[in-house]
Parts: structure tokens; C-alpha cells; sequence
């Protein structure tokens, strides 16, 4: 402590200070100037024991300090006094809660990022090893042309879905890191289904199904109409991936004062019990799901629609036909 600098230079005003106020007594009287010498040494020591009591505060919330820097955050230096110390360990220990915390969010976002490494390299890498196949049989000028026609065929497939894939993930990554801008605007729900509809018209029509749209025309609700569209088409890709040749898919929407609801059911397949629960994990595949499935598709879905203050409930039964339920809730001013 008597190595410091600013302790040195207290000590020496302290002392020179004394010097004076014993000169000045020693006019008066003897015991004045023995009074004065007294009282200064007095001063002088309870200076120095205190300026020592908080030195070795000082250095207990540097060493403090110290062990939040490497990285221990399970010490509590706080206590119940008044003082300028006190506020600041109250300070510095609200501080320390604020790393802990960033700090169990970032290894949790590293651990998302690792499963979503490890994800994303299991789901290419079946296609690139069945192009990477093909392309050898190519390489093969025996092969006949009707094969060499077919395996175009089937890289090019493989091609658009790895590219489905990447679009998929790129969205989910935006939503998850919070990046995306979901406008608030008046949107027309029949108008919304309408547009959902076109790009799974196709594949409907080849599996000869059918679709119903009932609901009034003036129900809206306020959200973003591209990407709820989005999360629409994933859901009615689903139904008709598992509903049989010859099925039919209902959809009807409604709203109250609360929320507007959509709800969008089949019947199909339907989803095993032991599913229900991860259908809207992300890569989850259960017991009904296609070979092509890659398990994505319901999890933007989820995503979307939740970023909008919304929720999806899902019922289903295995053989009977699967029901999904959203909800997109007002906000009340």
C-alpha cells in the first residue's frame, strides 16, 4: 500500500499539515502543542487505517475482476452496506450476471450452430453422392442414351433440391438471428390462400385431388403476405405429400375479435402419436414421411408464423387425415 503513489502523497500532506498545526500551538502553550501533536497522530492513524481498510477492498474486486476476465462468473461480491464501495460492488456483480448470461447464449448459439453444420452436411450429402455416381456412369461412353437421359434426369432433380435446401436454410438462419422484416400490413386471406395454392395446383392435379376454399371474403389479418404465403405453401405441400391419389383437402378461415384463424386439413395418412410432438423440429422425419422428405418444410412453417405472433396446433390421426390449425392474433392497443 506505502508503494503507491497516491497513499504516499496523502501521508505527506497528513504529516506536513500536522507539522504546521504543532508550530502554530507551540505559541500558545506547551499543552496545547502536546494536544495538537496528539490529536494529529490520532487523525494521521485512523487516515491510514482506513485508506488501508479500502485498499484491501480495492484489491479484493481487483482480484474479483480477475476471475470474471477468466471466465468464473459463480462469485456473489455484493453486500448489504451503505457506501460508495457497496454501490459499486452491486454494480460490478449485476455486471458479472450480464456476462454469465451472454455467455451461456453464445454457447448455446455455438451448439445450434454445430447441430446446424452437422444437419446440413447429412442432408447433402446423400444427393451429392448419388450425382457423384451418376456422373461416373456418364463418364462411360457404353452407357445408352435413354441412361444417359435418365441420369441428366435425375442430377438435375438432385441439383433442385440441394438448391431447395440451401433457400430453406438461408430463410430459417435470417429468422432465427432475428434479421428478417415482417411488414404489418392489412392482408386479405382469401387472397393469401389463393396465391399459397398455384404452386402445389400441379402436383394436385396429378394425384387427381381436390381442394375446397370456404370463408368470407372480407377476413384479414395484419402481418407480412410474402412470407406467411411462405409458411402457408410448406404446410399445403405437406398435406398433399401425404394424402392419397384421389383425396381431398379442406381449408376454411374465419376471425374474431381475438385472432384470425386458418385452418387446413386432409385426409391422408395422418401423423403417428409418438410424432405429433417434433413435426416441428427441424430435419424431423416420422414414420410417414416420404423418401424425399428432408423435414424442413414444417419447421420455417412454425418459425414464420410464430415471428408474427401467431401459433400452429396440429391434430392428427394415423389412417384418418391430419388438421392444422393456425392462429394469428391481434395485438390489442
Amino acid at each position: 500500500m506505502l508503494r503507491n503513489r497516491e497513499i504516499q502523497i496523502f501521508i505527506l500532506t497528513m504529516c506536513l499539515l500536522s507539522f504546521i498545526t504543532i508550530i502554530a500551538a507551540a505559541f500558545f502553550s506547551l499543552a496545547a502543542t502536546v494536544l495538537v501533536f496528539i490529536i494529529s497522530a490520532l487523525l494521521i492513524g485512523c487516515s491510514l487505517l482506513f485508506t488501508s481498510w479500502r485498499y484491501r477492498e480495492i484489491e479484493k474486486l481487483s482480484s474479483y475482476l480477475r476471475q470474471i476476465s477468466s471466465g468464473d462468473y459463480s462469485l456473489d461480491v455484493r453486500d448489504n452496506h451503505e457506501g460508495e464501495l457497496s454501490i459499486l460492488k452491486n454494480n460490478i456483480y449485476k455486471v458479472t450476471i450480464m456476462l454469465s448470461e451472454q455467455g451461456s447464449l453464445l454457447q448455446q448459439d455455438k451448439i445450434k450452430l454445430t447441430n446446424a453444420i452437422s444437419d446440413i452436411s447429412h442432408q447433402l450429402k446423400t444427393p451429392l453422392t448419388s450425382m457423384l455416381m451418376m456422373a461416373d456412369l456418364l463418364s462411360d461412353a457404353k452407357v445408352p442414351a435413354a441412361k444417359r437421359t435418365e441420369f441428366t434426369h435425375n442430377i438435375r432433380i438432385q441439383l433442385e433440391r440441394i438448391e431447395w435446401l440451401v433457400s430453406s436454410l438461408l430463410k430459417l438462419s435470417k429468422i432465427d438471428a432475428g434479421t428478417v422484416y415482417f411488414k404489418k400490413e392489412v392482408v386479405s386471406v382469401k387472397r393469401l390462400l389463393q396465391k399459397a395454392l398455384e404452386p402445389v395446383m400441379i402436383p394436385m392435379d396429378i394425384k387427381e385431388q381436390t381442394v375446397s376454399l370456404e370463408g368470407k371474403d372480407s377476413v384479414t389479418f395484419t402481418g407480412d403476405i410474402l412470407w406467411t404465403t411462405e409458411a402457408i405453401i410448406n404446410i399445403l405441400k405437406n398435406c398433399v405429400e401425404h394424402t392419397l391419389d384421389g383425396g381431398k383437402i379442406d381449408i376454411s378461415f374465419s376471425e374474431n375479435a381475438l385472432f384470425t384463424e386458418i385452418v387446413i386439413a386432409d385426409n391422408g395418412k395422418g401423423i403417428a402419436k409418438e410424432d405429433l410432438p417434433y413435426i416441428f423440429k427441424r430435419f424431423y422425419k416420422g414414420k410417414n414421411a416420404g423418401e424425399d422428405s428432408i423435414g424442413i418444410g414444417l419447421a420455417m412453417a412454425h418459425s414464420i408464423i410464430t415471428s408474427q405472433h401467431g401459433d400452429i396446433e396440429v391434430n392428427s390421426k394415423s389412417g384418418e387425415g391430419t388438421e392444422f390449425r393456425i392462429k394469428v392474433y391481434k395485438q390489442v392497443i
